[in-house]
């Protein structure tokens, strides 16, 4: 059975960090995509960033570059979401996800088949 576990998620106020894990059990991530998503009250879930160890493609929304880096320790079978000048419009449950299909960094959620239960993200202004 496949599993995703995310966690990091926090209050931070504008400006401030945080580091988002998503750790992952029956399923290594050295094959697919892994992917962070979020979802904010009355939004569309967005791509926010991917990576891909087999063609060492990222992906980043314009509206996260710059400010996110995602990463991924295969050792650990954990993907990493670093977020530094968080802006409020970053709040929401951001999701990781894994594709079993897709070997490149995708931001397009039905590229991804495993899916985390969310951690929230909450920046004040």
């Amino acid at each position: 059975e496949v599993q995703l576990q995310a966690s990091g998620g926090g209050l931070v106020q504008a400006g401030e960090s945080l580091r988002l894990s998503c750790t992952a059990s029956g399923i290594t991530f050295d094959r697919y995509a892994i992917g962070w998503f979020r979802q904010a009250p009355g939004k569309e879930r967005e791509g926010v960033s991917a990576i891909s160890e087999a063609d060492g493609s990222r992906f980043y929304a314009d509206s996260v570059k710059g400010r996110f880096t995602i990463s991924s320790d295969e050792a650990k079978n954990t993907a990493f979401l670093q977020m530094i000048s968080l802006k409020p419009e970053d709040t929401a449950v951001y999701y990781c996800a894994v594709s079993r299909s897709v070997r490149y960094g995708s931001g397009y959620a039905p590229d991804y088949f495993y899916w985390g239960q969310g951690t929230q993200v909450t920046v004040s202004s």
